[in-house]
């Protein structure tokens, strides 16, 4: 959904700002993939961030397995978010961050590129008219913006070097990376409905438009 005009816009000026998430798995009784995000918390240091053990972090917290997925980079330049609950809070080495999301996913295949997720977040992305989104668009059309780009493969990877990536990328038969400036304010509104997202080989994540 992209044109929900009660959606309000909370924060502003995310673009090109640092976080980083952990994803806890339990796997019994059922699977569960619970993703913590340090934004607006503090900016994912990376000295600290260097210092994160998986393993360590999964016995912390009584988890199967983490995932630690970042440093990465916001490109959407605002978020709303339409729910009233109070969101947990977890330390992870020092760094405190906020759970913000669940994931159907086998965390197992969870950095297998191109591989569709769906994530429940709640949550509205602005992208401001004027400003360039880089896109990739699939074989049926379905089209997937880039909602954050991530230092952690490729730890040149910046925002300037974000419109030849394409160029880098073994994308899925039939699909196509494209780069363009926004007409209009696009807003990824998954509020009422799970988001859909996946990753690319460089675990930048994109996330499907409405």
């Amino acid at each position: 959904m992209t044109t929900n005009e009660l959606a309000p816009r909370l924060v502003t000026g995310t673009r090109n700002q640092r976080y980083g998430e952990v994803l806890l798995a339990y796997l019994t009784p059922s699977v569960r993939v619970e993703v913590y995000n340090s934004y607006m918390l503090n900016d994912c240091p990376l000295d600290v961030w260097a210092t994160l053990d998986a393993d360590a972090v999964a016995a912390q917290h009584g988890a199967d397995m983490a995932v630690l997925n970042g440093p990465r980079y916001w490109m959407m330049d605002g978020i709303g978010k339409i729910d009233n609950v109070q969101p947990e809070l977890a330390e992870f080495g020092g760094l405190l961050m906020r759970k913000a999301a669940t994931i159907d996913v086998d965390p197992t295949s969870a950095r297998v590129p191109y591989t569709l997720r769906t994530v429940h977040r709640g949550a509205v992305f602005f992208f401001d008219a004027g400003k360039e989104v880089f896109e990739i668009v699939t074989d049926t059309s379905a089209t997937f913006v880039l909602q954050a780009y991530c230092t952690s493969v490729d730890s040149s990877m910046s925002v300037d070097t974000l419109a030849t990536l394409g160029s880098r990328l073994a994308l899925p038969e039939g699909w196509r990376f494209r780069a363009r400036v926004l007409d209009d304010e696009l807003r990824v509104d998954t509020t009422g409905e799970p988001a859909t997202v996946f990753q690319d080989e460089f675990e930048n994540t994109y996330t499907m438009v409405r």
